[in-house]
């Protein structure tokens, strides 16, 4: 079945793509269909299927995200601003690998400032890109926040940026900086920054020590 899913995933790319073609030849008079045209790489069918073999198969990776599967309990230091007093509270996840152990998804429960929190984050390494990925949601927002990363394999962490919903900037997104670190088999660090409030400028605003529940 998985094959067979494959096979027609990569058909189906294929058919888009000769279309896609076959569009930007039609209108070759447009600035921007000529831009496209030049920009396409044709890939024959088997190539495209190697591929997507190579993009939908688990590695070592993914293999690393799995030794995380279990409860982890939390104790998080939160900075509401930079050089303000730390706000303590302690918070369980619980991981899992999902669809064939592709990617890891985590369910966050604790409080913040004396009110219930959850979360949740499901995390990938994305092997065309050569990069984790994740996304995190929770229920003190309505937006979703996304990340990307590379393995640093000399301080066995990986360092995400990426875009997030500035509330007190409305209609504005703001760069974040996280790094989680895999310290050893029964501990991990996730370190947060982002912009000061009043500054703009980048400060760490949570950290996380996790310990594997046993």
């Amino acid at each position: 079945m998985k094959n067979l899913l494959t096979i027609l995933s990569a058909a189906l790319l294929l058919t888009a793509c000769e279309k896609g073609k076959t569009a930007a030849a039609a209108g070759s008079d447009k600035t921007d269909s000529t831009a496209a045209s030049s920009e396409w790489k044709p890939v024959d069918s088997a190539t495209a299927m190697k591929a997507w073999m190579e993009y939908s198969t688990p590695g070592e990776m993914q293999k690393m995200l799995a030794k995380s599967d279990g409860t982890w309990t939390g104790e998080t230091t939160m900075w509401m601003e930079n050089g303000a007093k730390p706000m303590m509270s302690k918070s369980e996840a619980t991981n899992k690998m999902m669809f064939g152990g592709r990617y890891q998804i985590t369910n966050h429960k604790g409080d913040f400032m004396g009110m219930p929190f959850e979360g949740m984050s499901i995390v990938g390494y994305d092997n065309s890109k050569k990069k984790f990925v994740s996304t995190w949601i929770d229920n003190m927002g309505t937006g979703i926040m996304n990340g990307e990363g590379e393995w640093n394999a000399s301080t066995k962490s990986v360092e995400f940026k990426g875009k997030m919903t500035d509330p007190s900037r409305p209609g504005k997104d703001c760069d974040f900086r996280e790094v989680f670190t895999f310290v050893d088999d029964n501990t991990q660090k996730l370190e947060m920054y982002g912009p000061d409030s009043k500054t703009g400028k980048e400060y760490k605003t949570m950290e996380i020590k996790y310990t594997r529940k046993k």
